[in-house]
């Protein structure tokens, strides 16, 4: 507890015991500035500055140039430097406030001041920070002139508002587990002009009933942000009856997610100056104007639009793999990206075309869903289920192999084995440890996928998928703790099911004769030679499941678009994969007649060879309507 050289604040701040009650916080706050010690308070290190004035009287009669002091005493100055100074084993710890340090000095200079009567009458500001606080006790109307109370990071569930001053101004409370204003509304201070509720636990559409100019007549500052509000209509209502309300903060709220939140949130509040720390614009009121008439047309959703660019880094695994038999197995590889999202109240996956399953100590989540795409990409069609159905068919449902999920196009597919051919849940839990933990989304959300792509040096997706929610407490929840982007590597074996024919299946060596025969037989009529045709692949092929192969995999952070950032956009790094022997192995792919080339490439990476990292571009942007007429023409039901 400190008060301000201006005579107004008494604070307490980090970590300390345990106190219940805001009284016992400020008295052991006190205790530990040790006001009553050296070299504050009364002692034999200055206590003949406080004798009965006759006990002075010889002394003052005596001529003297300076004051002297008492053996074994010290001057004030020499005592203030002892807590000034930064070394001194006397000096406050380095996160004290000004206040602390303004209190102990005058512990030195007027140490006789510091009575119960002093503190109750000073001071008017009393902040008490993290000291696990949960009761506001009665003692706080001790404080006669008490104008500002702050009370944050403390663990404050209610507030029995006939504790509090009626001389109050400012009333923070961030940082609590409060659920509701309803407590404050019983006996709130006539006088408040700022109150801060932000970083609680307020829910519910009863809350806009609890900032009417009824309980508030005075308030000039409100800070809701950072709770779970979600019904922007009535809480602008209910603000709106504010005349004085002149600044405004529901940024993290589920509420501020809807793309017309701040035009709407102008128009409704006209007197309104910043809304969320950004000061409002003349041109935002006129942009704006009349939009908070159309509350009741307007959707209670929210959009956003995850875009993925390209990825960089990647090995081309092929180059280790041997050149396939005439029997196979041919193999190919391709590459996508997969992210996860919160799943919508009526079920993301059905409505999308994708696949729940129930995964034990996982819960709903095994799904790869695609909403509406915006541009590229079909829509997933049945044909393609029973194509993926079929498929699972002609290899044997039971035939698991290595394989972990199955996906096609990057669209939504069931797992490699229909849940209906497990028959019991250790089945099931049998199949998850050959399952990278990677690929799974987390409880609650949904897996999406881009498209298949074959290497390349840039694999380039361009895939871009709007996500609309209308649950928007969840989704919250979802932003706070960001989304997993990972970059996958699916193999697939496929094995000829039609043997193929004799002259395929001849070795590549052949006799001298039949060798100038063939030669004599590619040459036409002019004379030229007809180019040697590849080695045919079967069109009839078994395919094995896929095995999959996570590449990288991280978290991309999305609370900034909580606290306001139209767009989270991002380059996910996963590290080095590969190596000069492998990027040595990739250049040596060349058409025959390029060797030199081959030869100029390898030079230069090993003189310079500086690997390029595993990356992919990410970005999620959240829609936000710059006027009325673009929000009431994408949002209003035709």
């Amino acid at each position: 507890m400190e008060p301000s050289p201006d005579g107004g604040s008494c604070s307490g701040s980090g970590s300390g015991g345990a106190p219940e009650t805001l009284s016992e916080a400020v008295r052991e706050h006190l205790r530990k500035l040790c006001l009553h010690e050296f070299p504050c308070g009364i002692g034999s290190w200055n206590k003949s500055r406080f004798l009965p004035q006759t006990w002075r009287t010889w002394r003052e009669l005596t001529p003297r140039e300076e004051e002297t002091v008492s053996p074994g005493e010290e001057t004030v100055e020499a005592l203030l430097g002892l807590v000034r100074g930064p070394h001194s084993p006397w000096a406050l710890v380095e996160d004290s406030s000004a206040e602390d340090q303004f209190l102990r000095e005058l512990a030195i200079q007027s140490p006789l001041m510091l009575k119960d009567t002093f503190f109750y009458s000073y001071f008017r500001s009393l902040r008490v920070v993290d000291k696990q606080v949960s009761l506001v006790d009665k003692d706080l109307l001790k404080f006669l002139n008490l104008e500002e109370l702050i009370l944050s990071a403390n663990k404050i569930k209610e507030v029995n508002a006939a504790n509090l001053p009626p001389t109050l101004k400012v009333l923070e409370l961030y940082g609590n587990e409060m659920r509701s204003m309803e407590c404050l509304c019983a006996h709130p201070p006539p006088l408040l002009q700022h109150l801060g509720l932000g970083h609680n636990k307020l829910l519910g559409p009863l809350e806009s009933l609890y900032v009417t100019n009824n309980y508030w007549p005075n308030l000039v500052s409100l800070d809701l942000g950072f709770n779970d509000l979600t019904d922007l209509q009535g809480m602008m209502v209910s603000l709106s009856t504010l005349r004085h309300l002149r600044l405004l903060v529901l940024q993290g709220n589920p509420l501020a997610l809807v793309p017309y939140y701040r035009g709407f949130t102008i128009d409704s509040l006209t007197r309104l100056c910043v809304l969320d720390d950004i000061t409002v614009s003349p041109n935002e009121k006129h942009q704006f104007r009349g939009f908070s008439l159309s509350g009741d047309l307007l959707a209670q959703e929210a959009q956003f639009v995850v875009t993925i660019g390209s990825v960089k880094g990647v090995v081309d695994t092929s180059i280790w793999d041997p050149e396939p038999g005439p029997e196979g197995p041919f193999i190919t590889y391709n590459y996508y990206v997969t992210y996860d999202f919160v799943e919508e109240e009526d079920g993301e996956g059905s409505q999308y075309g994708g696949v729940l399953a129930e995964v034990p100590g996982q819960g709903v989540g095994w799904l790869l869903a695609q909403p509406r795409r915006l541009a590229g990409g079909r829509s997933p069609g049945c044909e393609l289920r029973e194509a993926v159905a079929d498929e699972s068919q002609e290899s044997g449902a039971t035939e698991l192999g290595e394989s972990e999920l199955s996906f096609i196009s990057g669209h939504s597919v069931p797992l490699p084995v229909p849940l209906s051919a497990i028959n019991s849940a250790e089945e099931l839990a049998k199949l998850r440890p050959r399952m990278d933990p990677r690929l799974f989304p987390s409880p609650g959300t949904v897996l999406f996928s881009t498209d298949r792509r074959p290497w390349a040096d840039i694999i380039s997706f361009g895939y871009e998928m709007q996500h609309t929610f209308k649950d928007l407490v969840p989704l919250k929840a979802f932003l706070l703790s960001g989304t997993t982007v990972t970059i996958v590597e699916e193999k697939i074996l496929s094995w000829p099911l039609v043997p193929l024919p004799v002259d395929i299946l001849l070795p590549d060596k052949k006799g001298k004769g039949e060798k100038n025969k063939k030669e004599t037989d590619k040459k036409n009529k002019k004379g030229k030679k007809v180019p040697k045709k590849k080695r045919e692949i079967p069109k009839e092929l078994r395919q094995d499941p896929s095995v999959l192969r996570v590449l990288g995999s991280g978290q991309v952070a999305l609370e900034p678009l909580l606290a306001g950032e139209p767009q989270v956009s991002t380059v996910c790094n996963y590290g080095v994969l590969r190596t000069l022997e492998s990027d040595k192995l990739t250049l040596a792919r060349v058409p025959r007649g390029s060797t030199s080339l081959c030869k100029d490439r390898w030079t230069r990476y090993e003189s310079d060879y500086q690997p390029e990292p595993l990356t992919v571009e990410v970005q999620i942007q959240m829609n936000q309507y710059r006027t009325a007429e673009e929000a009431l023409r994408l949002l209003a039901p035709e």
